[in-house]
């Protein structure tokens, strides 16, 4: 299969490309920004032309969410139109897209976990600019898999995890969000998920295209992330002790952006349809070294 992965260096486009980079049945071609600018309608054409890919994988997004809410014309550039312009390119070349979307285009206010075909009502601007992403990709592309994540952490980048790991080596207390669940979910692992649905497509399996959840398991709060995450820094040696950690409400923590009280996602359907087992954020955890640059 040959493979455009948008947005190489994040933290799922990075995986993915390291994963298929010595694959013999694929070619890849990796980019990120500086590389193309996703905006730019005649860039991505003349990318998508040249390149004659079978598969186009769309890792790149705009994920300031507070910032989003100042720099809503920006957030809209990269979250809609640019997955808009990918999407009409693969559809010019016979390409199927594969999109990440997020748990932000829920309201978050479900008892239970979101499935697919629940109501969206995106609570931010990040949220909305991601949504629309999801409507453009699909009406301009036939063969499209949006997958819908959450909570997403791994060795690169700035995520959850990460800023744990900094914050408990120089603070004896944390307050931390209780009151917000979801799925955290293994940037590593949702590489494999996109790799393991492209070569579905590609084997010319039967496919049924649309909207996907992907996130990990079990679900749980920030505070109960967090308190793992420290459980497993001691017992690794990465921290000397554990810091004093406080359950907080999101009152009491306020941001520009409204985030989702419940993102936790039901991943029963992409089992279903392509045997994929929902990540687990615990084995993920195993090796926390890799996180700190140890």
């Amino acid at each position: 299969m040959r493979v455009l992965i948008i947005g190489c260096h994040g933290q799922v486009g990075s995986c993915v490309t390291e994963k298929l980079a010595n694959n013999e049945n694929s070619v890849v071609l990796a980019l990120d920004r500086t590389h193309l600018d996703i905006t730019d309608q005649g860039a991505v054409n003349a990318a998508v032309v040249e390149f004659q890919p079978t598969i186009v994988i769309n890792a790149a997004a705009y994920t300031a969410v507070d910032k989003a809410e100042k720099e809503v014309e920006v957030s809209y550039a990269i979250n809609c139109n640019g997955p808009k312009y990918l999407a009409q390119a693969a559809q010019s070349v016979g390409a199927a897209i594969l999109h990440i979307s997020t748990d932000y285009v829920f309201e978050g206010n479900k008892a239970g976990e979101y499935v697919e075909t629940d109501i969206t009502s995106p609570q931010s601007v990040y949220g909305e600019s991601k949504l629309a992403g999801e409507i453009a990709v699909a009406q301009a592309c036939e063969k499209h898999v949006i997958l819908r994540t959450a909570w997403v952490f791994s060795e690169r980048g700035n995520n959850f995890v990460k800023t744990m790991l900094r914050l408990g080596a120089i603070r004896n207390e944390l307050n931390i969000v209780g009151d917000q669940f979801g799925g955290p979910t293994y940037a590593g692992d949702i590489a494999n998920t996109l790799i393991q649905i492209a070569r579905h497509i590609t084997e010319d399996d039967i496919v049924e295209y649309g909207v996907y959840h992907y996130s990990g398991l079990p679900h749980v709060s920030w505070f109960e992330f967090a308190d793992a995450i420290f459980d497993v820094a001691v017992e690794q040696g990465i921290v000397g002790k554990k810091p004093n950690l406080m359950s907080i409400t999101t009152e009491q923590y306020p941001t520009p952006a409204k985030r989702p009280n419940n993102s936790r996602l039901s991943t029963e359907k992409i089992t279903q349809y392509f045997s994929i087992e929902a990540s687990d954020w615990n084995v993920a955890l195993q090796n926390l070294t890799a996180y700190t640059g140890q």
